[in-house]
């Protein structure tokens, strides 16, 4: 049944209820309905109806649960998951769905405590979520260890999959990376992975699709976000890149590579004034991340405030003396000698031209630092 479908039914059933509206049999049905068709604040109205009258069963509380969770109440849902599975102990379904409402809820190690090696044996939902949960704690080897075992029993599951192909990423397996995401189809975050690759091999046309796609499907996506920014910038298009990226960054959180991404994009727009407040928050975040001292440094340099890049630059050196924006704020301030105009003639050229052996420019680099 379509969307659409879904909530012609909704209309009709909560019609019905306006004649009748403690009949328990429709008052299920239209919950049940409005949860399928995106509606859970709906949903979770219609079944404290039915609680009200003294006919919520134990599904109806499930269900009312995993309304809580998609409408953005996590930790509700948590306590009423908690209760049901103290009453049916064993159930794996439940304890799925608590170690995920613990997860929504930020709470990695009671999530992990709620899945049983028995239950991610059984539903291959609760293998994705370890994997996931493994990942998001950075135990890679761990969660390397424990998707090859998954990977065993539910290799045909498309969101496992497509949550190993994530981590394949960040373990540069990408071998086994783009073998999971061409298994996954049309799940959004194997498009992503795909995307990345895409971005690896210089391909941004095909990247940019492969973001679309995912974000079509998920608008949530941080990584297809900061994917579709880097695609944009590969192709030119600054503005539109900080703009993406900008989103990804801020669903992110604290990811700093993100937020460097992010700045330096609306750099290479001219946009001097955004690309330090992106860089700002990064060290906020962490200022002893060598790329965010590194970046601000060239903004510095840009506006022509010649001994506070020296300074930024020198402390970035000294966090990493292989920081690729540290090494360029020098160059800005060496060739440029405090003249702003001049600065900016250098970067316009700098940006696009190669940095190293293998042809990479800055935004590879920018690229690399947001994965």
């Amino acid at each position: 049944m379509t969307q659409d479908e879904l909530h012609n039914r909704m209309e009709r059933l909560l019609a019905f209820l306006e004649q009748d509206p403690d009949n328990p049999a429709l008052l299920r049905d239209a919950a049940e309905v409005a949860l399928d068709a995106g509606e859970p604040q709906q949903a979770k109205e219609l079944f404290s109806r039915l609680r009200d009258a003294g006919n919520l069963t134990e599904a109806d509380s499930n269900l009312w649960a995993i309304a809580a969770m998609r409408s953005g109440e996590p930790q509700m849902a948590a306590r009423t998951f908690e209760s049901l599975l103290e009453q049916q102990p064993g159930n794996h379904a439940l304890a799925f769905n608590l170690a995920w409402s613990r997860m929504l809820a930020g709470d990695l190690v009671g999530a992990r405590e709620a899945l049983s090696r028995e239950a991610v044996e059984a539903l291959p939902q609760a293998a994705q979520l370890e994997v996931q949960l493994l990942h998001r704690s950075g135990e890679f080897d761990a969660a390397a260890e424990r998707a090859k075992e998954h990977l065993a029993r539910h290799g045909d599951y498309p969101p496992l999959l497509a949550a190993v192909s994530t981590l394949a990423m960040d373990l540069e397996d990408l071998s086994l990376a783009r073998d999971c995401a061409q298994k996954a189809g049309a799940h959004p975050e194997a498009l992503t992975t795909l995307g990345t690759l895409a971005l690896d091999e210089q391909e941004p046309e095909l990247a940019r699709a492969m973001f679309e796609k995912s974000l079509a499907s998920d608008q949530s996506s941080p990584r297809a976000w900061v994917g579709l920014g880097l695609a944009e910038l590969a192709r030119g298009n600054s503005a539109q890149a900080g703009e993406h990226i900008d989103k990804g960054a801020a669903l992110f959180g604290s990811h700093l590579g993100s937020w460097i991404a992010a700045g330096w994009a609306w750099l290479l727009a001219g946009d001097a004034g955004k690309a330090r407040d992106r860089f700002e928050h990064a060290i906020r975040i962490d200022e002893n991340f060598a790329e965010a001292q590194g970046s601000l440094a060239v903004v510095e340099a840009l506006e022509g405030q010649i001994e506070a890049a020296q300074r930024r630059a020198e402390i970035a050196v000294r966090l990493d003396k292989q920081s690729f924006a540290a090494a360029f704020a020098r160059i800005l301030i060496s060739s440029a000698g405090g003249d702003h105009e001049a600065a900016q003639r250098i970067a316009e050229i700098a940006l696009s031209r190669p940095i190293d052996s293998q042809g990479q420019t800055i935004a590879d680099a920018i690229a690399r630092l947001a994965r």
